[in-house]
């Protein structure tokens, strides 16, 4: 029998659960717009199932919010489980790296570049750090982890 849960507990069972899931393998990934209005929607999605809304009530997502009692987190969570991988990556050399900083022998294919996980991280938290200034920062744990927040 199943037995209806306090919107606490069933709180925290999603972002136990389905978030760790979701965002598996995140700290990865290279997003773009759209992936992030994407992402944002999901989080609603799951929101809204949690409370049992219909898409037809036309519940604005403030409102779900306030009842849910939460804010959008979920870009927060992968940026900063991205900014955590980028540390550890930057701290030690190793072929993650040098795959990261694209110093591969060898020619460079035809077309635009590929979108890069450094050049989302640096755009959307940094205006004016380089790569450079990143790399010097994840030396010093201290600064690192107050960046990484």
């Amino acid at each position: 029998m199943w037995i209806p849960q306090p919107p606490a507990e069933k709180k925290r069972i999603v972002k136990a659960f389905v978030w760790s899931i979701a965002l598996y393998g995140s700290e990865t990934w290279t997003l773009q717009k759209s992936d992030i209005r994407r992402i944002e929607a999901f989080e609603m999605w799951i929101w809204r199932r949690m409370l049992k809304i219909s898409w037809t009530e036309h519940k604005k997502n403030v409102e779900v919010l306030k009842t849910v009692e939460a804010r959008r987190e979920l870009i927060d969570t992968l940026r900063s489980r991205q900014k955590t991988w980028l540390g550890h990556v930057l701290c030690h050399g190793s072929l993650v790296r040098t795959v990261l900083e694209g110093r591969l022998p060898g020619k460079k294919g035809r077309g635009r570049p590929k979108e890069m996980l450094l050049s989302w991280l640096l755009e959307t938290d940094v205006e004016d750090m380089d790569y450079s200034q990143l790399k010097e920062l994840a030396q010093e744990q201290t600064k690192w982890s107050r960046w990484r927040t």
